[in-house]
């Protein structure tokens, strides 16, 4: 039995067991309570340790994609930069035999000042700011480039310091600028396009940015055998155009020495494939520096310039009314003046005009009067309407270029459709332009113009767009097209008193186009300028005529000299640049090849005996009699040219076309009715279907040209 005393020392164990834990936990609060009140336990700053000991994030920034020529060269790219920045504190040079700040300001401000393009008292101003440990020496000194940073490393300057950064580069300067446009970076390195290229395929440019995500201790150090979280970035697409380096050049050179020369408001003078729709080479004036910006106008007049074209609409016009089947070139008009309602239409000759002529006439001699006379002779408002619509005016071409204007084809009254006829009172854009040209080029399907070629995923090197050839759909037939095509051989090769367009010949090129010229608006009286220096001048051509290559259009507003020459020159200058690069082979009524020419004789109807070694001919089919040729009978030709040859036979296999000219291509295809697709410029090196392959079987041929000092690619 338990006794008193037990019972007492029982309480005292059971009160110990108790107050033990109590204590305890009475501390552990107290400590919590110390802790949170506190800012400092063991002489620590636990608000800096806790801000100290956090979460690191840094951005992994994505590189922003590369632009290149078709070529290959780098027309856009990221590369390394700097900013300078001057250490201001003398804490910085704290146990340091040799100064790590800025002591001698002067003499640093004096040195800094030509290397950096700042003043000196703007130098100074940064270097005395006070309470800053450092201060970065805007606006000379940022985004410098690797070779400025090594100039000012040799001038030993205690204290200056560079912070490495990336900026966007534009090596070749105002080359092509508002086709590329340019970029702006942020205070967070953010890049964004803002013209041009760069601001239509931001998005894919860009790329994505990853991060990197780590913990840090007191000091700001990455603290060791602590897992990382890592997203890698996704550098930004690479863009190839379809632009042409040497054509380029050669388009950059001839608008920037007529801008000097004739002082016009603005130029522009586009190269495009005939073929395909590629853009080649495209230069305006007033260009500019992307590097710099040092821009005049935001706007690009590629696709942002809508104003009244001029005579160059004829052209369409005319189309209009042989895709009617109305048209009749040897009816005609009165010309000089023609009086609808209230109004007078005068031809450009002061309304002398050239008396009674036909209508084929009027169109080489560019006559306002006929082509008004048009709208009642042969189509109606409907039809013109219908067709400029056809033809992609008045909307935009969704051509690959931010803000394309879609400019205004709305005419109602008989006067309007008059004017429209004959380009005024309507608007277009040169890229309008192009795009209708491609439908007598490419035998009256239209073709959609490109000038991006490709991009590449630089991440999987996949190429994740491919620019193609894209055909609109058929808009003329090829009567139409072969009809607007002599008349516009006659207005650059006819006699200049019967032609407007004469001064745009060059001979052996057979250069098709339409000259235009049109009055604009007076802003301020809302009415037409009537001085000959305010107009506007263009060109719409293409050339050699059989087989159109290159596509151009030119035009120029309000030359101040010689308003005459100054699209004629640089044109004529250019086709020549181009036509030689590209090996594009002189045409000429009297060739010398060999000192050999002669006339084709007549091969129709005859048996096929009849051809000898002394031709260089294509036999089509194994039948023996000739139904048909090429070139006609009585065309004067070389040795080195073929004669095309088809018989009775329709068993007709493919030669080897290895070294074919694209030209002798398309005439091959055209008389044996099949699709093909000529690509490159120069002679034939490589084909898709084999020799001696049926035609019947194919369904498309495709070959490849190239340069005549490029490898011949054998097999085919």
């Amino acid at each position: 039995m338990k006794t008193g005393k037990d019972m007492i020392n029982r309480i005292r164990i059971n009160k110990l067991i108790f107050i033990i834990p109590f204590l305890f936990f009475l501390t552990v609060i107290i400590q919590m309570t110390q802790l949170s009140l506190s800012t400092k336990v063991d002489g620590i700053n636990l608000k800096e340790f806790a801000n100290n000991r956090n979460t690191k994030k840094e951005i992994l920034y994505a590189n922003r994609g590369t632009i290149y020529t078709s070529n290959g060269d780098i027309l856009a790219q990221n590369i390394d930069s700097y900013t300078v920045i001057a250490y201001l504190s003398p804490k910085r040079s704290e146990g340091s035999k040799k100064p790590k700040h800025v002591v001698d300001k002067e003499a640093t401000a004096k040195s800094l000042s030509p290397v950096l393009n700042m003043s000196e008292e703007l130098l100074l101003k940064l270097l005395n700011r006070k309470n800053l440990y450092q201060v970065e020496l805007r606006p000379g000194g940022y985004g410098i480039t690797e070779l400025k940073k090594e100039e000012i490393e040799k001038l030993q300057l205690a204290g200056i310091d560079f912070i490495k950064t990336f900026k966007r580069y534009y090596p070749n300067n105002d080359f092509l600028s508002y086709t590329l446009g340019y970029v702006q970076m942020a205070d967070d390195l953010k890049i964004t396009g803002e013209m041009g290229i760069e601001k239509f395929y931001n998005k894919e440019l860009s790329g994505e940015d990853g991060y990197l995500e780590y913990q840090k201790d007191l000091n700001g150090y990455r603290i060791p055998n602590i897992p990382e979280i890592r997203r890698e970035q996704k550098d930004g697409m690479d863009i190839y155009l379809t632009i042409d380096d040497n054509i380029q050049m050669f388009t950059e050179r001839v608008v920037k020495e007529a801008a000097t020369k004739y002082k016009p408001d603005w130029m522009l003078i586009t190269i495009a494939d005939a073929k395909t729709g590629k853009i080649l080479g495209t230069a305006s004036s007033p260009s500019f520096n992307p590097n710099i910006k040092n821009i005049e106008s935001y706007l690009n007049p590629l696709v942002s310039y809508a104003y009244e074209p001029g005579s160059t609409m004829k052209t369409y016009a005319y189309m209009a009314a042989m895709e009617k089947g109305t048209y009749d070139g040897k009816a005609t008009f009165k010309s000089g003046k023609l009086t609808v309602g209230d109004d007078v239409i005068s031809d450009w000759n002061k309304g002398k005009g050239w008396g009674t002529i036909t209508f084929d006439r009027g169109y080489t001699l560019s006559s306002n009067v006929g082509v008004a006379n048009m709208i009642d002779k042969f189509i109606t408002r409907n039809d013109l309407k219908v067709y400029y619509d056809k033809l992609g005016f008045g909307k935009t071409t969704n051509f690959t270029l931010p803000s394309e204007a879609a400019g205004t084809i709305n005419f109602k009254y008989k006067i309007e459709v008059a004017n429209a006829a004959f380009g005024q009172g309507i608007t277009t854009t040169p890229i309008q332009h192009i795009q209708a040209l491609t439908s007598i080029s490419n035998n009256g399907v239209m073709l959609k113009p490109y000038i991006v070629d490709k991009i590449i995923n630089p991440n999987t090197n996949e190429i994740v767009f491919q620019g193609t050839k894209e055909e609109l759909g058929r808009v003329a037939s090829t009567t139409t097209v072969n009809k607007i095509k002599n008349l516009m051989y006659d207005v650059v090769n006819g006699d200049s008193s019967i032609a407007t367009g004469t001064a745009y010949k060059i001979d052996g090129y057979d250069i098709i186009g339409k000259t235009g010229t049109a009055q604009y608006v007076n802003p301020i009286t809302k009415k037409y300028y009537t001085s000959s220096i305010e107009v506007i001048k263009s060109f719409a051509g293409m050339f050699p005529k059989d087989d159109p290559q290159i596509v151009i259009y030119a035009i120029t507003k309000r030359p101040v000299y010689n308003s005459g020459v100054s699209l004629t020159i640089p044109v004529k200058k250019l086709i020549n640049d181009i036509a030689k690069y590209l090996n594009i082979k002189q045409h000429t009524t009297k060739h010398t090849v060999g000192e050999i020419n002669y006339e084709v004789p007549n091969f129709i109807n005859k048996d096929i005996s009849v051809i000898d070694s002394n031709y260089k001919t294509v036999i089509l089919g194994d039948g023996n009699k000739i139904i048909d040729q090429y070139p006609k009978k009585g065309t004067t030709i070389s040795s080195a040219d073929k004669i095309f040859i088809v018989t009775n036979s329709k068993n007709i296999k493919l030669p080897r076309l290895i070294k074919w000219s694209g030209r002798d291509v398309n005439i091959y295809c055209n008389l044996v009715n099949i699709k093909c697709n000529v690509e490159g410029y120069g002679f034939v090196y490589k084909q898709n279907v084999a020799t001696g392959t049926s035609i019947d079987s194919i369904e498309e041929l495709n070959v490849i040209l190239k340069r005549t000092n490029s490898k011949v690619e054998v097999g085919n």
